[in-house]
């Protein structure tokens, strides 16, 4: 992990080559992750931003990061944004992630007090009008059960009673009544529409197309029909950039499912862990995708993940399942005969412990996590350098680790970044890197 190539394109290099960045989930620290990551490998671009790229494909946090990167934010004014020192945006706050979904938590358990209570007279009454024809009814079960007492015996007696009494009447469940999340995401959505505003900016996948010269696509997962739904210019522009986004981070059970004309939607990455094969549709040479979710390497001679408890195992095998299914996907890339590109996967490295142990919902983590998404990218970059610079000078993307030391120097100057390695000395730690080609 760390770094994984897919090279198809061959020695060729085409005239205008189309490149995308494929940005997959995180939450909130992993979206805090992205940032550090995106801005590190913005410091090693000598004449093309990240914000200069031709496509832009997210889901959940990675949609929120891709609609700002096709607006032109850099990732230098993202840090600013979630540190509030930006002079054009407002300041991300806890309440914009954490606004409660108080309407179902006031009115579900109202519901469920309401059927629960109203339940013992209506059977009451079921019972007293289905007396008469009673014994009858159950004659047969209870014969059997006098005959041979059993559990098996008795649970005839049971269900011939309810059946005869009271067929469509179930006691109601309290599980059938909690809210559908704990956290509405409507917040995100009004942040990220009144920055658009803020900047000048479409609100419209078509006309930021018309404006910007990008191509955005968001993805979210439709809830009642489990299929993906794609957003963008050539896809279902029906809906604001703004509300795709909200579609596309709506993690359940950290949120409800964001209703937008008429359909539910939860976040992206329940159907994909990202979304390459769209940026291969749309035509792209170069794919940079960043997916700041995979498990690490555990030493049994440093203890056992499951002994660090539920939350380390459930950590681990999500981020498995996450990093699995995006390396099933690299493979059936590598194997299309019509793609005929580079695909570079950024991912967190085998012993980034500190990443896998951070709450990946804690939005006060979030200089944490952006500082070690920046060492953490800025170290596979350096370490890799002389295989990457070649394969990005291909798509017409130059590289320069000198200018990427400078500005890592400059970072740790004006931010304070003491958790990030010295830019002079990441180069001594051993490479990790995964050619499939």
């Amino acid at each position: 992990m760390g770094l994984t190539l897919v090279r198809k394109s061959g020695a060729r290099r085409k005239a205008e080559p189309k490149v995308a960045l494929v940005l997959a989930g995180g939450a909130v620290t992993g979206g805090a992750f992205k940032v550090g990551g995106l801005k590190a490998l913005d410091d090693f671009l000598v004449d093309r931003r990240v914000t200069e790229f031709d496509t832009y494909v997210g889901l959940s946090a990675g949609a929120f990061l891709a609609a700002a990167l096709a607006a032109g934010v850099s990732p230098n004014e993202m840090i600013r944004v979630l540190e509030g020192r930006s002079r054009h945006l407002a300041q991300l706050r806890p309440i914009d992630f954490y606004h409660p979904n108080w309407r179902e938590f006031l009115t579900r358990p109202a519901q469920f007090a309401y059927r629960a209570l109203s339940f013992l007279p209506a059977t009451a009454h079921d019972l007293l009008r289905s007396l008469p024809e009673l014994p009858v009814a159950v004659a047969d079960e209870f014969r059997r059960f006098a005959q041979a007492p059993s559990y098996t015996h008795f649970e005839g007696l049971a269900l011939a009673l309810r059946e005869h009494v009271a067929p469509d009447r179930e006691l109601p469940a309290p599980a059938d009544h909690l809210p559908s999340g704990l956290f509405d995401n409507a917040g995100l959505e009004r942040w990220l529409r009144r920055s658009f505003e803020s900047l000048g900016t479409p609100n419209d996948f078509v006309a930021l197309r018309a404006a910007r010269r990008r191509d955005l696509y968001i993805t979210a997962c439709d809830l009642d029909s489990a299929e993906r739904e794609v957003f963008g210019h050539d896809e279902n522009h029906q809906v604001t950039i703004s509300q795709a986004v909200q579609a596309s981070t709506a993690l359940p059970l950290l949120y409800r499912p964001a209703r937008i004309g008429g359909t539910d939607y939860v976040d992206g990455g329940v159907y994909r862990t990202a979304n390459i094969d769209i940026a291969i549709e749309k035509g792209a040479d170069l794919i940079v995708c960043y997916n700041p979710f995979a498990p690490i390497q555990n030493s049994a001679e440093e203890g056992y993940l499951s002994d660090w408890g539920l939350k380390t195992v459930l950590n681990q095998a999500f981020r498995t399942m996450l990093h699995s299914r995006l390396r099933l996907g690299l493979q059936r890339y590598l194997l299309d005969p019509e793609f005929r590109g580079d695909i570079v996967v950024l991912e967190p490295r085998e012993r980034d412990v500190d990443f896998f142990n951070a709450n990946p919902v804690a939005f006060w983590k979030r200089n944490d996590a952006i500082q070690q998404g920046f060492a953490s990218v800025r170290t596979t970059l350096e370490q890799n350098f002389e295989v990457l610079e070649p394969l990005f000078a291909k798509h017409g993307i130059a590289m320069s680790r000198d200018s990427a030391r400078r500005k890592a120097r400059q970072a740790r100057e004006r931010w304070g970044w003491n958790a990030t390695p010295d830019p002079d000395a990441s180069a001594d730690e051993a490479p990790s890197l995964r050619i499939v080609s």
